[in-house]
């Protein structure tokens, strides 16, 4: 299967000439219509590695059979996260405006998540969609509430399959995946291959294609990790003399809330400028 014009432009126009290991791999088995698990970490490129043959399967069914009002969609990609979520569709769209620009069928994407007004995604629902990428919570109440359909979704992606787990919205997927009718293609990207995901993967995937860049588990080659030794009472006096070393931004993670307060508040009496992010503020 060869891409348009328009998506082969708009790859030269972003840079992209040589396509990456996790795309070598994993375009070929997708294209070919077979269920795979990618394990590979943010930045590889993966993302095109599942929305380009979306696009692809996509057009051809609309070619075949265009989307009514009120119909589809033909795929799906889930999301832990709404800015991931935005990110995807964001992708999506730059490659389906050069489409229509050329003259290519439309194809009518939806952003489906939370924190944004329904019925501004029930009005495109409501011409038809064709690709929609969505937030479990969302969607799962578009689904409840029969707003939309999995009627005739053929194609589903699950990105950062970990984090989904991690983030408690298994049980939101097997309800979703209730909602379809049809035979689907169904692909499964994650970081890190624990045993969780691994028992996730078996029941949500048909004999997949495993497509491993790296090791499973392993750390981002980019990343430099260094692992210092210091005792509990010293932690917080070596932690300023690290960040008056180190060039900000700095993020510091710490085990819960309190020791975030109180990192937080030593920091502020040193002259340090920071603030505290966790669950229990506003």
């Amino acid at each position: 299967m060869r891409f348009p014009d328009p998506i082969l432009s708009k790859l030269k126009e972003k840079g992209i000439v040589q396509p990456t290991p996790i795309q070598v791999q994993g375009l070929s088995v997708i294209l070919s219509g077979r269920d795979m698990i990618g394990i590979a970490f943010t930045g590889s490129g993966k993302t095109l590695v599942f929305v380009l043959p979306l696009i692809m399967v996509a057009l051809q069914e609309e070619l075949m059979m265009p989307i009514v009002p009120g119909e589809g969609p033909f795929g799906l990609i889930i999301c832990p996260s709404r800015e991931l979520a935005r990110q995807t569709y964001e992708v999506v769209e730059q490659f389906l405006v050069p489409m229509r620009e050329y003259g290519f069928p439309e194809l009518r994407p939806l952003l489906c998540i939370g924190g944004v007004d329904m019925q501004s995604q029930l009005e495109v629902v409501k011409r038809g969609v064709n690709i929609v990428v969505a937030t479990p919570g969302r969607l799962k109440d578009m689904l409840t509430k029969k707003k939309i359909n999995l009627d005739n979704c053929r194609y589903l992606t699950l990105d950062e399959a970990d984090r989904l787990v991690d983030l408690g919205f298994e049980d939101d997927i097997r309800e979703v995946f209730d909602h379809f009718k049809a035979q689907r293609q169904t692909l499964l990207f994650s970081a890190t291959m624990p045993t969780k995901i691994q028992n996730f993967a078996r029941s949500a995937l048909v004999k997949p294609v495993t497509v491993n860049v790296g090791r499973a588990g392993a750390a981002n080659l980019d990343v430099i990790q260094e692992v210092e030794y210091v005792k509990q009472e010293a932690k917080v006096v070596y932690l300023l003399e690290c960040l008056q070393k180190t060039p900000p931004p700095v993020l510091i993670f710490c085990e819960n809330k309190a020791d975030v307060d109180d990192i937080h508040e030593y920091l502020l009496l040193k002259g340090v400028e920071a603030v505290a992010i966790h669950g229990g503020k506003d």
